[in-house]
């Protein structure tokens, strides 16, 4: 039936515009022609304030992992969307250069321990001779200084060994997170660049998408507020997730700041890359008149305001008084994409016109072919 209505009133729209556009005669008769409508009765309710903005979906933590040895890789452990634990072998790098090395450090290491266990027998000699006199000062000072020179140098290899094995440590290369391999950068047989990593590690149980605001929006901004995130990927399902930062200070380049809402991915549905759109819930308008914005006719003007030019946005609607349209201005205290949130213009009870308005003037005769009540819910107000 209602489609039935829907059609009948466009049709009864196309044909009065196409008598107004007739002879003389059917001119004559323009102020007995009613203009078919529809109409809904004004209603009071809430209206979810909120504002809009793109971003792309990002991983809640994203790590690259870089070779610290700049040589041929001998072997991979893992594969784009592998998951590893914290301390997992992402791949094995040659390293013949530093394992010679750690081979001559520990030889070092040995004959400098070596030289230290003999001159450590002659201190202890020169030690008790000098006590008992029978060594010189000079002579005992010049045994001394030998023993602790080699005790440097034991010292010295320990920490040269140490080095070495550290950096024959880091021929195996192993993950800094625990999370998912989100991109391999290289293959087999590659040659390792520690300016290039070799593979990122994101974790993905929770996402973020960050993206700058203007400054008109920042002060509506707060750190806690919800957030619904829509991506193209799954167009009839939304995400809900919460603003966890504020950027302090503004780019004064492009005047915005940064704003980061942060989302529960537990079955890892948003993806790092994605597109998306966020719609950040600000406030609640309580029990005011909403009005649907398609039923309104919007128009600009230019008008001098504390003085200075500034463009103004005025919204018109028509209501219903003894078969006649009569034109109302509406006092507008929020606009969103779906309805009008009014302060004054119109009263609760009234009857608005929301299909045909386009062809009223104030005080044009109507016909009212349907009315439907003003269903309204929480979610459609958003």
């Amino acid at each position: 039936m209602k489609r039935f209505f829907k059609i009948y009133l466009l049709i009864a729209i196309a044909g009065f515009a196409l008598m107004s556009c007739g002879s003389n005669e059917t001119n004559s008769n323009e102020n007995t022609e009613k203009i078919p409508v529809e109409i809904i009765t004004v209603d009071v309710g809430d209206l979810i304030q909120s504002v809009n903005y793109n971003g792309d979906i990002e991983a809640e933590y994203e790590v690259k992992v870089f070779s610290k040895i700049p040589d041929r890789i001998e072997k991979f452990y893992v594969d784009e969307g592998d998951f590893v634990r914290k301390g997992n072998p992402i791949a094995k790098i040659i390293a013949t250069t530093i394992e010679q090395s750690v081979r001559q450090t520990e030889a070092a290491l040995v004959a400098s321990k070596a030289q230290e266990a003999n001159l450590k027998v002659e201190y202890e000699r020169a030690k008790r001779l000098y006590s008992e006199n029978a060594m010189s000062k000079q002579q005992y000072d010049a045994i001394q200084t030998q023993y602790e020179a080699a005790q440097a140098q034991v010292e010295q290899a320990q920490a040269s060994l140490a080095s070495a094995r550290s950096q024959l440590d880091d021929a195996l290369v192993t993950a800094s997170i625990s999370g998912i391999i989100g991109k391999r950068y290289d293959d087999e047989g590659d040659m390792a660049n520690p300016a290039q990593p070799l593979v990122t590690i994101v974790q993905m149980d929770r996402v973020k998408i960050t993206f700058d605001v203007t400054e008109v929006d920042l002060g509506k901004i707060k750190i806690g507020q919800n957030a619904v995130i829509k991506v193209k990927s799954y167009p009839d399902q939304q995400f809900k997730g919460k603003v966890v930062k504020v950027s302090p200070v503004l780019d004064p380049l492009t005047r915005m700041a940064e704003v980061e809402v942060l989302i529960d991915n537990a079955d890892h549905l948003l993806k790092p890359g994605m597109f998306a759109q966020v719609e950040v819930t600000t406030g609640k308008i309580e029990q005011k008149i909403i009005v649907p914005r398609f039923a309104a006719i919007e128009s600009t003007t230019l008008e001098d305001i504390n003085g200075e030019d500034q463009v103004v946005k005025n919204y018109f609607v028509f209501v219903v008084d003894s078969n006649k349209a009569i034109q109302r201005e509406l006092d507008v205290i929020y606009a969103n994409h779906k309805y009008l949130a009014v302060n004054s213009g119109i009263e609760v009870g009234e009857k608005l016109v929301t299909l045909g308005q386009n062809l009223l003037r104030d005080g044009s005769p109507i016909m009212i072919v349907n009315e439907e009540p003003q269903v309204i819910g929480k979610e459609e107000r958003q």
